[in-house]
């Protein structure tokens, strides 16, 4: 085979001819020793500088992206002239969560008509509308809820029935509807009025000390115990015991939610995962999840015994869990235990802090009028529970007034500008329950009142929150006397849902039953 070598070293040279220092005994040991730390620090400085190259690129891509994206928000909004908006933040600036965020919004409505672009900084807007046709246009149809504020919640709720869109939101749609009928929320009154006799049991203790009492946290309390127990039966006393994990976790993932929504770089799911708050968001959901995993698993456990619905019934009245669970499509298809956590969690978010505000607003709104009968639709609109809610169109739309929008825009309903606009109320600041009656409901827009939204998409919640705002007011009204107070009036914010500032304070006086 030795006429071969010529050839081979022809084609390949040895590789002790390419890198003589490796193979030559004879080389100097020092030079050796100082060749391989030098080709080590060349191959790195290389490596460094594609690096670098890339990041310039990938920077130049995305400052050309949001110039482009800029360039395009403005010609989307071009037929809606809006307020001055700041080069760097946008509008975001004049939010100051000092309690005044709303009536910035609605003093903007009062001067453009009909809608108003509003900007996050220079590179996301959306469309403020509060004008009923506006607002019909919008939810006659079926667009899913916009990508942007709900994307913050989705890890927390899952996919449910509030973020889901398309095919799998009708199917879920039409599994849970039979679970708000009449006769299933009925025996859930009888739950709700423990949970507010407890609340109202601890009022009583309080009244004789003659100081103002923050109601929300009291209220929410009670709501969340309320749909605890119609969720899956829970009984978790938070009423008197607010340190069990579980509750925790609640009010943990509500604040956490809020405050990722108003923080800028944590719109960014690697920074915000690697910061502190981030980390407290994954231990507060995975928390959550555990709970209403176990929860589950223990309930399909106990129906392996029991798979008639009306064995469930002789033991207890059916919570939303065991609906859920008995829920089958045309194919006898139920939902997967995904999906049944989804739905458990989306009703524990939606029936929870949305209905702590519109009780606790409520009895605000009590506090400030003796005229109680028509005072329950003035509360929602005079302080709507939801201040708005959001869509990202799919198709383009075109409007009364001859303005359109393309696809893909982000549309936020403001319930708070509708319900406040001069151009649909006579006196719409000033508090009167009257505007409600049936001859004054009669003569208005259809949508000019929409607190549970309309259309296919409204909340299918709407009677379970209403059954539970009577019936706290119907339960508080015979044994307190509810005044302002005056040194602290609530300053509006909207957190998900709207709170106050600094709470709503109020005075009780018990109601001594006449002998």
């Amino acid at each position: 085979m030795n006429w071969l070598q010529p050839i081979c070293e022809t084609v390949a040279p040895p590789v002790t001819n390419i890198c003589p220092w490796l193979y030559n005994t004879d080389l100097n040991p020092d030079m050796a020793s100082s060749t391989l730390p030098g080709l080590s620090s060349l191959r790195l400085a290389e490596l460094l500088h594609w690096a670098a190259y890339l990041c310039v690129l990938y920077l130049v891509y995305k400052v050309i992206s949001l110039f482009l994206r800029k360039k395009k928000l403005q010609r989307v909004f071009s037929s809606f002239p809006g307020p001055k908006r700041h080069w760097l933040y946008g509008n975001v600036h004049e939010f100051k969560q000092d309690g005044k965020d709303l009536d910035v919004v609605n003093k903007y409505a009062k001067q453009f008509d009909y809608g108003f672009p509003i900007w996050l900084g220079n590179f996301f807007a959306s469309l403020v509308v509060y004008h009923p046709n506006y607002v019909k246009a919008i939810l006659s149809r079926q667009d899913p809820k916009d990508n942007f504020a709900y994307y913050f919640i989705t890890p927390w709720i899952g996919k449910g029935l509030l973020v889901l869109s398309g095919q799998k939101w009708f199917q879920h749609r039409k599994l849970l509807t039979p679970g708000f009928h009449y006769d299933v929320l009925k025996p859930y009154v009888r739950v709700t009025s423990k949970s507010v006799n407890v609340m109202l049991d601890k009022w009583e203790k309080l009244a004789p000390k003659k100081e103002p009492v923050e109601l929300f946290h009291h209220v929410s309390l009670m709501t969340l115990d309320t749909i605890m127990k119609c969720a899956f039966s829970y009984e978790s006393n938070c009423q008197n015991n607010s340190e069990n994990d579980y509750i925790k976790a609640v009010y943990e993932l509500s604040y956490l939610v809020d405050h990722r929504f108003r923080c800028f770089p944590y719109h960014n799911d690697f920074i915000y995962y690697l910061s502190p708050h981030g980390f407290r968001f994954r231990r507060a959901v995975k928390t959550k999840h555990e709970h209403t995993e176990r929860v589950i698993k223990l309930r399909k456990e106990s129906l392996k015994q029991e798979t008639e619905v009306e064995m469930i019934k002789q033991k207890r009245h059916l919570d939303f869990l065991d609906i859920l669970l008995c829920a089958k499509d045309e194919n006898g298809q139920g939902l997967s235990d995904e999906d049944l956590r989804a739905e458990v969690d989306t009703f524990m978010f939606e029936g929870h802090d949305t209905t702590a505000s519109g009780v606790s607003w409520t009895l605000y709104c009590m506090a400030k009028s003796e005229r109680f009968l028509e005072i329950g639709p003035q509360s929602s609109g005079e302080y709507p529970p939801v201040p708005g809610v959001a869509r990202e169109l799919k198709e383009p739309i075109a409007f009364f007034d001859g303005r359109s929008l393309p696809k893909g825009t982000v549309v936020l309903l403001s319930m708070f500008c509708m319900n406040r606009s001069p151009s649909m109320w006579d006196n719409p600041e000033d508090f009167d329950p009257l505007r409600f009656s049936p001859e004054n409901s009669s003569k208005r827009h259809s949508h000019a009142y929409v607190p549970f939204s309309a259309g296919s998409r409204n909340c299918i919640g709407q009677n379970f929150a209403m059954n539970e705002m009577k019936v706290a007011i119907a339960l508080t009204l015979p044994r307190f006397e509810l005044s302002l107070d005056p040194d602290n009036e609530p300053k509006l914010i909207p957190q998900l849902v709207l709170r106050s500032v600094n709470g709503i304070h109020l005075n009780l006086k018990k109601i001594e039953k006449a002998s």
